[in-house]
């Protein structure tokens, strides 16, 4: 694939950006493990309570900087592997969202477990990152990670999940969701792709992380300088750029002094084999002409770029990187001055995954509902990623992606059966046997697929359902140990091929009627 680069001015944007600034924030904050609300940095976080049910609140004991640190949720390892634990929000169909997650651990597993866990973190039915804090947690940081998504629906889901490397109680300290406007970052296409932040810097400052109020969208500015070459303070007024960065990060500049090119070690990190975003801004606080080249890793980006007091923005929408990168901005034979940067961003650009049919997620809401001690790992997309499918749930992915069995024998399961379930049209096989589940059977009759019900040893009621012998492909019966009353079908007596099984129950037959 040829990446895509574009050149915009900024004069071009001066409208949008004198627009967006009017706008207020509309962000959700959240502060894991805590029970009250608090105002943090200007920042109003709300308790997590209505955001997540499983989990465990815990303070940490040691002293942190930022109080959204002071706090975490857990989530019980167990050998679990393929377990995910959600936070569900409201969101705007069709917005972009930046979400954010930080991550401290703060030796809250106890002295058995010095170093953070390792886990995966997902988005929706979407695999954002592996979660790795150690080298931060070595130095006293925490670990912050962001990506920008287009919400698909009324709600959006952030977990954290089990992999192979996760040895303890998994954690999170704070969730951010802010909506971005609706310029930023839209040469991707968000209906195939999200974006997963590697880098985003100010290039020569010193100070700490820009965000709001200088960044309108708080987006998190890390000051970036390289030994090798000198930051300075720059005198340039710029509006209206391209992704709208804010203006502090033309407020310093990295130039060099030598007439030849530019070398800057960015992003800092090794990257995965992958396809990124990338976004470079310029500024010229010079007179002269300032026309350079850019390069990554020895590959033309961009060329003849012609630097002015205005500013300018070059982005690609996927190019392709892998391992260290090289930025290399060399001065053009008609450059009368050195090269300069002033700010960056680059995103990994990830693939969505696919999303579980919505009626069958309604269904299982409900479901999730009538249950009194549903699966912990009952929240998020109940099929996607598939190796965070939901306990007990086998999915079918096609064209339409549906639940086709659910599985959820001698689970400990309280409460009663939704009569939602009968919304789950694609399902061909139900186990519910060995629970404590109580109240009258629904009406399955919708689910002509089904072709095995087994809700044996539970403690259900009412009358025998008769609309289970209009179910034609029915071959496994399973009622026994129940507390059914009134009488069997004539149709399921004689049905063909059934396994049927009623003992245990206060029933009757036509025969003996």
């Amino acid at each position: 694939m040829i990446p895509l680069l574009i050149l915009f001015l900024s004069l071009s944007l001066s409208l949008s950006l004198s627009l967006s600034q009017s706008q207020q924030l509309k962000s959700t904050f959240i502060d894991c493990g805590s029970t009250v609300g608090s105002t943090i940095n200007g920042r109003y976080y709300q308790p997590d309570t209505n955001y997540i049910s499983v989990g465990t609140p815990k303070n940490l004991t040691i002293s942190v900087l930022d109080n959204t640190l002071s706090t975490v949720r857990s989530f019980p390892y167990l050998n679990n592997l393929g377990t995910k634990f959600c936070y569900v929000f409201n969101s705007y169909r069709g917005a972009k969202h930046l979400v954010r997650t930080t991550y401290f651990y703060g030796g809250i597993n106890g002295d058995n477990s010095p170093s953070p866990p390792v886990f995966d973190q997902l988005v929706d039915g979407t695999f954002w990152s592996v979660v790795n804090t150690t080298d931060d947690y070595v130095k006293g940081d925490a670990s912050y990670y962001e990506g920008v998504f287009v919400a698909k629906g009324k709600t959006m889901s952030v977990c954290v999940g089990v992999n192979k490397y996760t040895d303890s109680d998994l954690f999170i300290n704070a969730l951010d969701v802010v909506i971005l406007g609706d310029s930023l970052y839209n040469s991707t296409d968000f209906d195939k792709y999200g974006l997963r932040l590697v880098a985003r810097n100010s290039f020569g400052y010193s100070g700490n992380n820009l965000r709001y109020p200088d960044d309108q969208y708080d987006r998190f500015w890390e000051p970036f300088q390289q030994t090798d070459i000198p930051a300075a303070n720059n005198s340039v007024p710029v509006s209206g750029f391209w992704n709208l960065p804010p203006s502090k990060i033309f407020d310093t500049i990295l130039k060099t002094n030598k007439s030849g090119p530019m070398e800057l070690l960015w992003p800092p990190a090794s990257l995965p084999n992958s396809s990124y975003y990338i976004a470079l801004y310029f500024a010229n606080d010079q007179t002269s002409s300032r026309v350079i080249s850019i390069s990554l890793n020895g590959i033309t980006y961009y060329k003849n770029l012609n630097m002015t007091r205005d500013g300018a923005t070059v982005f690609a929408t996927q190019w392709p990187l892998a391992g260290s990168t090289k930025l290399t901005l060399s001065p053009m034979s008609s450059s009368d001055t050195s090269p300069s940067i002033n700010g960056g961003e680059i995103f990994q650009v990830l693939t969505l995954g696919r999303k579980t049919h919505t009626g069958d997620v309604i269904a299982l809401e409900d479901i999730k509902k009538s249950f009194q001690n549903p699966p912990i790992d009952w929240s998020g997309d109940p099929c996607f990623p598939p190796e965070y499918s939901w306990s007990g749930v086998t999915c079918f992915t096609g064209s339409r992606n549906r639940i086709v069995t659910l599985n959820l024998t001698s689970m400990g399961l309280t409460g009663s059966l939704s009569p939602g379930i009968r919304r789950l049209t694609a399902l061909t096989d139900i186990w519910l046997g060995n629970n404590s589940l109580s109240g009258s059977i629904p009406d399955l009759s919708k689910l002509r697929l089904l072709e095995t019900l087994h809700l044996e040893d539970n403690q259900f009621t009412g009358e025998f359902p008769s609309s289970l012998g209009n179910i034609t492909g029915l071959r496994e019966l399973f009622l026994q140990n129940n507390n059914l009353t009134g009488e069997i079908p004539n149709s399921l007596l004689t049905k063909p091929g059934l396994d049927l099984r009623t003992s245990g129950n206060n029933l009757s037959t036509p025969s003996s009627a």
